[in-house]
């Protein structure tokens, strides 16, 4: 049995990726800073050690493992990576070892985009696992379909959400760039990741070595109605086949009801099948014509596909419900971006209509939104709201005229619709203002890519 060795085990891709190489044959451990839970826990429950802290004497404690594995995180200067270095042992980015050791030899489908990936990954999987074709996955959430964002593959087929983050101390492109598409989705793109990337060019480049990966008898999928990536699809080599809700596409989803609930999947003009789902918004119905596309592309029956997205559970912290207290919804949503924002508001809001209001917290968080590169498009993207909550955002580093001014996001909600927005400083401060003025019929909407200070089991157990 071959040793792996994880330094920064706990992030959510290196964990996944622990669970993969066990599930493969592989003895597994690592190490980490500030463990907790759930990657703990997770990693606890399969039984993989995890050092707590970064030392050079945890190396020592595990003899010479047979690969060493480096999260994305890591840096130089970090004691462990520098007695790997120094003591010339093998190590890998996790990508790396995911396309030698899971992607070699089979087909990989590949999920891209700003917004979306794991929702449509989730579906893909699902599709597959509904066909009976037993595919491999490495999801960044948790489908609840399966109860996990990871599988070994029992077939040629892998589902993987492709993310355009980079990939190592040592290795700045792209993690979907390890990748290798059989099957590519192109879903849209937007400017994000403003801690690595300069501009939304810099991004386009990794997009542009990714089509060149796909081989002429693979299948790429472009959303027809994203200037972005039509304009990148015009640079594939090989055909493209394209899906949307507005323009004459291979593939195009008719809105039967406005909230997204009901939609028909259409082929070259005519009718497949229609959909009727739980999910709300245009962004979902997208999601679930790119994975019908995907799965109608490779042949499967229309029938198996319109039975698996109805059976689709859905993705944990996309759009889902926590609890009902007092006649009020809360739900817990990733939402990282202005435009992913706008749509989630939008299709709550068609759904609630006039019996009740939508209240949208936020925690700017990830190292985009806490920037000011959004700042004009956050109070357009919340006006789908009635109520809005913006927390200050934290400035680890961040100079005072970097960061996203929340005061000047409120006064321009507050122009339109007076007392509409409040900034709070933190998790207790949404309680009490949350606490004190929601009302029976009320949808609250918490926003955020983190945890938020536990708010969503504080806020229940406020209300009860």
């Amino acid at each position: 049995m071959k040793h792996l060795y994880i330094i920064g085990i706990c992030g959510t891709a290196m964990a996944g990726i622990a669970a993969l190489a066990q599930d493969a044959g592989w003895r597994v451990t690592g190490s980490d800073s500030g463990v907790y839970p759930p990657m703990s826990t997770f990693l606890g429950e399969r039984g993989i050690p995890i050092h707590d802290g970064f030392r050079a004497a945890n190396l020592d404690a595990e003899a010479k493992p047979d690969m060493i594995l480096v999260g994305n995180t890591i840096s130089r200067g970090n004691p462990e990576l520098e007695a790997v270095l120094d003591r010339a042992w093998p190590y890998r980015s996790g990508a790396e070892w995911i396309h030698r050791h899971m992607l070699e030899g089979r087909h990989p489908v590949v999920v891209t985009g700003t917004h979306g990936k794991t929702t449509t990954s989730s579906m893909i999987s699902w599709l597959w696992e509904h066909a009976g074709w037993k595919p491999g996955f490495l999801i960044g959430g948790i489908p609840a379909n399966f109860n996990q964002g990871v599988r070994f593959p029992e077939s040629p087929w892998v589902v993987l959400e492709g993310d355009e983050y980079d990939t190592a101390f040592c290795d700045k492109r792209s993690k979907f760039l390890h990748y290798h598409p059989r099957t590519l989705i192109l879903h849209n793109l937007e400017f994000d990741h403003a801690d690595i990337y300069a501009d939304l060019e810099a991004i386009r480049i990794q997009f542009r070595h990714l089509l060149r990966l796909v081989p002429q008898s693979g299948v790429i999928l472009a959303h027809g109605d994203d200037p972005e990536i039509e304009t990148l699809a015009q640079g594939a080599f090989g055909p493209v086949r394209r899906y949307g809700l507005e323009g004459d596409y291979e593939f195009k989803a008719r809105l039967d009801r406005p909230d997204g609930r009901a939609w028909t999947v259409m082929r070259d003009g005519e009718r497949l099948f229609s959909v009727s789902w739980p999910y709300l918004g245009r962004h979902n119905v997208l999601n679930g014509l790119a994975a019908a596309a995907a799965a109608l592309s490779h042949n499967m029956d229309p029938e198996t596909v319109r039975a698996g997205l109805e059976s689709f559970k859905g993705v944990r912290r996309r759009l889902q419900l926590r609890f009902e207290a007092k006649g009020i919804s809360v739900y817990d949503d990733f939402a990282h971006h202005p435009t992913a924002i706008a749509t989630t508001l939008e299709g709550v809001q068609a759904a609630v209509g006039e019996s009740g209001r939508v209240w949208a917290v936020v925690e700017p968080r990830s190292n985009t939104m806490r920037r000011r590169i959004h700042q004009d498009r956050i109070p357009t993207a919340l006006q789908a709201a009635d109520r809005v909550l913006l927390a200050r955002p934290a400035a680890n580093g961040l100079a005072d005229k970097e960061l996203l001014d929340v005061e000047q996001v409120v006064h321009d909600l507050n122009a339109n619709q007076p007392g509409m927005a409040q900034v709070v400083e933190d998790a207790k401060g949404a309680i009490d203002q949350l606490v004190t003025h929601v009302q029976s019929g009320d949808h609250v909407i918490i926003m955020s890519n983190g945890g938020f200070g536990g708010i969503h089991e504080r806020l229940q157990s406020a209300l009860a």
